[in-house]
This record gives C-alpha cells, sequence and structure tokens, in this order.
C-alpha cells in the first residue's frame, strides 16, 4: 500500500465519523507493532494537510516484558518530530507471575487502556487514536455474536466521560493486508510482541474463522463489514456521508 492510500483511507474515516476538530491534541497509542506504527504514520501525514490543526504525541505502555527495546519507536518518533513517552507498568508481572492468568487478554486489555488514558490526559491530549483496523472490527463483531450472543463492535468514536478523553479509530477502513504492504514497503521498525500467548487467542480463531467463510463464500467480509456499518449499532456516531 503507497502513502497516499493510506491517507485517503484515513481521511475518509476521519471526515466521515467527524474524528479531529481545530485544535485537538492526538495521542497515538504505539504498541510497537505494525498498526500502531502505520497510525502514526497516517496521521502525521494527514496533519500536513488536514484543514482543521491538530497536534500529535505518542505513547507505548511497556507492560514489562523482558527485551522489549522500543529505541526503533524512539527514532522514529524523534524523526517526525513527534512527543514520545514511555509509561512503565507492572502488568506482565500481575498477570502472569502473581495471578497466572490462563486467559489473559481481556484482563490485560483492560490494565492497559487504564494506564493508556491516565497518561494521555497527564500529557494534556484530548484524544487518543487506537489503531483497530477494518479486521479488527469484523472480528470483535464476530467474537461478540459467538461468545456474547450480541451484534456489537467498537465504535469508530467514543467519548470517556470519566477520563474527559475521545478515541478514534482512523484506521478502521483499512484492510490489515493493506498494512502488512506499507509495513514492508516502508520498512516499518516494528518491535516483536513477548507476549507468550500470542497467536493463541479468541482474536485469532476469529480472525481464521473470517478468512476461511471468506474463501467459502467470496465477499463475505466485505459483507460483514457493511453490515456492521449500517448495523445502527449502540454508541455508534452517526455517520457523514457526502455527496460526490
Amino acid at each position: 500500500m503507497q502513502l497516499q492510500r493510506l491517507l485517503s483511507f484515513t481521511r475518509k474515516a476521519v471526515d466521515e465519523f467527524g474524528m479531529i476538530q481545530e485544535g485537538d491534541h492526538i495521542a497515538v497509542g504505539i504498541s510497537g507493532g505494525k498498526d500502531s506504527l502505520t497510525l502514526l504514520y497516517a496521521l502525521h501525514g494527514l496533519k500536513r494537510f488536514y484543514p482543521k490543526q491538530f497536534s500529535l504525541s505518542a505513547i507505548t505502555v511497556d507492560l514489562g516484558f523482558q527485551d522489549f527495546d522500543l529505541s526503533p519507536v524512539k527514532e522514529l518518533c524523534r524523526e517526525m518530530d513527534i512527543p514520545y513517552r514511555i509509561v512503565p507498568s507492572d502488568i506482565y508481572h500481575i498477570l502472569f507471575d502473581v495471578r497466572k492468568e490462563s486467559n489473559p487478554c481481556s484482563l490485560c486489555a483492560k490494565m492497559r487502556k487504564g494506564a493508556l488514558n491516565e497518561a494521555v490526559r497527564e500529557m494534556g491530549c484530548n484524544k487518543v487514536a487506537y489503531a483497530h483496523h477494518k479486521d479488527d472490527i469484523i472480528e470483535t463483531m464476530l467474537l461478540s455474536l459467538i461468545f456474547e450472543g450480541r451484534f456489537y463492535s467498537f465504535s469508530p468514536m467514543l467519548y470517556l466521560d470519566r477520563m474527559d478523553l475521545t478515541v478514534i479509530r482512523p484506521l478502521m477502513f483499512i484492510d490489515e493486508a493493506d498494512i502488512v504492504g506499507f509495513k514492508n514497503k516502508y520498512d516499518l521498525p516494528v518491535v516483536k510482541s513477548r507476549c507468550p500467548i500470542d497467536g493463541y487467542t479468541k482474536r485469532q480463531y476469529a480472525k481464521d474463522l473470517v478468512k476461511r467463510l471468506n474463501l467459502e463464500h467470496t465477499g463475505t467480509r466485505e459483507r460483514m463489514f457493511h453490515a456492521i456499518l449500517n448495523g445502527n449499532i449502540q454508541g455508534w456516531p452517526k455517520r457523514i456521508l457526502r455527496e460526490r
């Protein structure tokens, strides 16, 4: 995927869901993976020409894994002139050493987001950007159907009143396969995940299931995504569609 295509789909999401307003200070949540680094490129590029002025910072919650070297991300942020903060935590120790969780993903996500959002507010940001893409949205819907019995996926934009913070997801129209292509083309400095259960989660199960369904019934994946967009899911903002 070329940078121009990335910026086009990012702007589509930002415009259709009103994600960015004049004077916003947006913190980009960086895990070190391909998705969050692609999001950093996308918002850094969008900032150059978007009609509403906004500023960027970047932030990583260090979960406490050994050999998790974020120096490549530090260098990238330095080159982009984006302030970067690393928040240390004991999340890994709590989950795996103290609690010895066999299915830690949900609790890990809750603890990580709590630490992230609190630090974001300390940085003076009013918005935080998560790097969820189209595949994440589809997989979340499928997991919700299978394990919760409801039609749901996380919202493109969500106001957290307790934190006075707005979450945005500018990569929502971008396929994971395109992000892989972008990472390879632009040689993103990806920091490999050290999570011991990476690739063995319910989300991986949903990813594999969507792939199989799409192979057996061509177009299933896109139809799922459009069902989500048109599904009037509670909590989703109104989509702003402009005539072309």
